[in-house]
């Protein structure tokens, strides 16, 4: 199958284009920089920009669609979050016109769990939970909604709302071991926050599903089936680096150092996967304890 992968030199989508090479697949990754080896070959795109990136989509049988600017690169003003915004929204805008101008083909389009809103208790979200009420809420709803021509043509598209990714060599663990290691870790806020968290691993794993199970679409988390508090992610995290994970964090320190970005970790979303495991998917991690341990155990093989 030919596939077009946006964000694929990112912490998921490097892995993901690694399994769509493994298995087979004639891989194209949009960047902002040429180049490419072996059987993935790398099409510069201006991603909020038309441009002859577009006949690629085109070309494409199914379109993975990841590319987005961390919302946590900087500290939040309202210039970062209007570039975190057009990020998302114009390329999205952009893929799926292309793709409803074809009518056919598959969009497997990245979003958040971040669509449920800030959230100080554990009540549970699947995808049938409402929108919550904050920025990044209404970032991800108008994010999604920018699928909405190729949904109307026809063309099969599905959203992943995506948790906290675990893995070696990036995301949420990259930042938080080199403290934890000193054994200077613990909760932030006051720990009771839910961290809805997944494996990269089983990220990769969910997002092919999405592409290659039939009538698969609509949103879905990309989230493992145990959401923990953030306290027992500290407690977890220390014991799998055997080190004390007791120094919290107060909310107003974090606040002081990274402004209105400290409400998506101060605060979380209690989110469960049940469209992927109703739809039959099983997750190799579905226990905090062992994708810690292995995440960890890749790193040092890796080191």
């Amino acid at each position: 199958m030919k596939i077009l992968v946006t964000g694929g030199t990112g912490f998921i989508g490097e892995r993901l284009v690694a399994a769509l090479g493994r298995r087979g697949d004639d891989v194209t990754v949009l960047s902002r920089r040429a180049g490419g080896s072996g059987k993935v070959r790398q099409v510069v795109w201006t991603p909020e920009q038309k441009g002859p990136w577009l006949d690629e989509v085109a070309a494409a049988d199914a379109v993975i669609h990841l590319a987005g600017a961390g919302i946590m690169d900087r500290r939040w003003s309202d210039e970062h979050l209007r570039t975190c915004r057009d990020s998302r929204v114009l390329p999205t805008a952009l893929i799926s016109e292309a793709l409803a101008a074809r009518g056919s083909g598959t969009l497997v389009s990245a979003s958040a769990v971040g669509y449920y809103g800030f959230r100080d208790d554990d009540r549970t979200c699947d995808e049938s939970s409402p929108e919550g009420d904050d920025v990044l809420a209404h970032m991800c709803a108008e994010w999604e909604a920018s699928t909405s021509a190729a949904e109307s043509a026809g063309v099969r598209v599905s959203r992943a709302r995506i948790g906290v990714v675990l893995g070696s060599g990036g995301g949420a663990l990259a930042q938080m071991l080199p403290v934890f290691k000193l054994g200077l870790g613990g909760p932030l806020g006051n720990g009771r926050q839910m961290l809805p968290w997944i494996a990269v691993d089983d990220a990769v794993r969910a997002l092919l599903f999405a592409l290659d199970t039939p009538g698969f679409e609509g949103p879905f988390n990309v989230t493992a089936p145990t959401p923990v508090s953030m306290n027992h992610f500290a407690k977890e995290l220390g014991a799998a680096l055997g080190r004390p994970a007791f120094f919290r964090v107060p909310g107003f320190a974090l606040r002081a150092v990274v402004g209105g970005g400290a409400s998506v970790v101060l605060t979380g979303q209690n989110a469960v996967p049940k469209k992927l495991l109703d739809s039959g998917f099983s997750f190799c991690y579905p226990e905090l304890g062992g994708a810690l341990r292995a995440a960890l155990t890749e790193g040092e093989s890796a080191a």
